[in-house]
């Protein structure tokens, strides 16, 4: 997402997100402009006026006085220069003995002169009010000796042509030209800001991580079937929508499970891969949860942990490992033999079992087939809980075989590439991605407003939700084995 992208919503998200960032530039900004205003000595300025005329003669005609007029407007620029030279300050830094040279004092001097006028402005700065006005009378004086005797042409009559006139002379100045705190604090302001919102959209563009549906519209036209709203206490409690039901957690997953019954609409196999970019992105939580959502709307569910390197899914829930899938693919057991019933609903896992040396060939065998097939018939929903995309190809392998995979992605952690490269890899193993699951998302905050569709706010009781007495017990039960489990598949 380059800057040139950006979207107006987006930019208002930068800024929501970005808030105290820009908010201590701009107070930075303040300060900066506050401590120099405060830390400046003060400039004072005196200003004072001359007149420039070329004097004509008695006997001058209207043209002399038109040509004289013109010359004195053409000279007048050629003086702008003079005034800062040294023929004209060096005297006067021995006439008030100031502890500077002439170059020194060519900095605190300035002169102009109006477009198209015989005005010469000439003004003089310094910290004291009183030596402003001394040194700008000072260079006026010595600006004139300079003119009148050494670079006006002499007449025949030994008086110079050129009138030099005090129209304003130097005043004792009241109020510092220097520092405008006002200005000051205003482009503190304008620049601490400007500043801050750079740095915002900047971190921005150079933020990788997916953390909008604009982001995740930009990697895959798949659509987001639901977002998993954060929940610090997660890792003690994974089973959110057993042991909590009224939380927005658990809200957030039956928003899922709506989605997913109206993903295949008309379609009669309803075997998902539930899979993810990298670990830790909350596939396996997601997977178990969406398992016992479906289960309490009364449909008879399967859930396969089929992330046979690292498996989790009976972890969370309280299940004894023993034996589990591997044992069926490699013939040493029936599914119905490693099938636990969890709860008073029609919910069954099927654990991994041991970990094989071959987990991505197991997948992929005819018994595999076969199992696929038997859970096919007998449950409405069979959920397969497989590693992450990019680590192993065991996602790909399987999601062939099924009707598609959900792909899990954690807000503010997954990388944009890395979404990109998981679905490239299902593209290219021909299987078919179905849609995106975002966890981790904030419920409040900048970066949850793509999401609010899915209302995943307290609503109280749900009447497809129908409390079991067993299996609220089993999953008390399972919490305490869990305690020391992640939250993250």
């Amino acid at each position: 997402m380059g800057l040139g992208t950006l979207e107006l919503r987006e930019y208002l998200r930068v800024l929501h997100k970005s808030w105290l960032l820009v908010l201590v530039s701009t107070l930075l900004g303040i300060g900066i402009a506050a401590g120099s205003s405060l830390l400046a000595t003060p400039q004072y300025e005196s200003r004072t006026k001359l007149f420039v005329s070329v004097q004509a003669g008695e006997t001058a005609s209207s043209g002399d006085l038109v040509q004289g007029s013109t010359f004195a407007r053409q000279i007048v620029g050629s003086f702008v220069d003079v005034v800062t030279s040294g023929v004209v300050l060096d005297p006067v830094v021995q006439e008030l003995g100031l502890d500077m040279t002439g170059a020194d004092l060519a900095e605190h001097i300035s002169a102009s002169s109006p477009a198209n006028s015989v005005l010469l402005n000439i003004s003089a700065t310094s910290p004291s009010p009183e030596q402003a006005a001394q040194i700008a009378d000072a260079v006026r004086e010595s600006f004139t000796r300079v003119v009148n005797q050494e670079l006006a042409p002499d007449r025949p009559s030994g008086t110079s042509p050129i009138r030099l006139t005090m129209t304003q002379p130097a005043l004792v100045p009241d109020v510092p030209v220097s520092p405008n705190t006002k200005l000051n604090l205003v482009l503190g302001v304008l620049v601490g800001l400007s500043v801050g919102v750079g740095l915002a959209i900047l971190r921005s563009v150079l933020d990788t991580r997916i953390h909008s549906l604009h982001d995740i519209e930009q990697i895959t036209d798949k659509p987001l079937l639901g977002g998993i709203v954060d929940d610090p206490s997660a890792a003690k409690n994974p089973l959110v929508a057993d042991t909590d039901p009224h939380s927005p957690r658990a809200e957030s997953f039956r928003a899922l499970r709506t989605n997913l019954q109206f993903l295949n609409v008309g379609g009669h196999q309803l075997t998902y891969v539930i899979t993810s970019p990298g670990p830790g992105e909350g596939k396996t939580t997601t997977a178990v949860n969406l398992a016992l959502s479906l289960a309490q709307t009364g449909a008879s569910v399967a859930l396969v942990e089929a992330d046979l390197r690292l498996p989790k899914a009976s972890e969370y829930l309280g299940i004894e490992v023993g034996a589990g899938l591997t044992d069926v693919l490699i013939g040493n057991a029936e599914i119905d033999d490693v099938m636990h019933r969890w709860g008073r609903n029609q919910l069954h896992v099927v654990p991994a079992g041991r970990t094989p040396p071959n987990p991505s060939e197991l997948l992929g065998s005819t018994a595999m087939d076969q199992v696929l097939d038997v859970l096919n018939r007998r449950f409405d929903y069979v959920l397969i809980d497989s590693p992450p995309t990019l680590m192993v190809t065991d996602a790909a392998v399987i999601g062939k075989k099924t009707a598609g995979l959900l792909m899990v992605v954690a807000s503010g952690s997954t990388k944009k590439h890395a979404l990109e490269g998981a679905a490239r890899t299902l593209d290219t193993a021909g299987a078919d991605l179905l849609g995106v699951i975002v966890t981790m998302l904030a419920a409040k905050g900048p970066d949850s407003y793509g999401y609010g569709n899915y209302g995943y706010g307290g609503y109280g009781d749900t009447p497809d939700y129908q409390p079991e007495a067993d299996g609220v017990y089993a999953g008390r039960r399972a919490k305490g084995r869990m305690a020391k489990g992640r939250a993250r598949g």
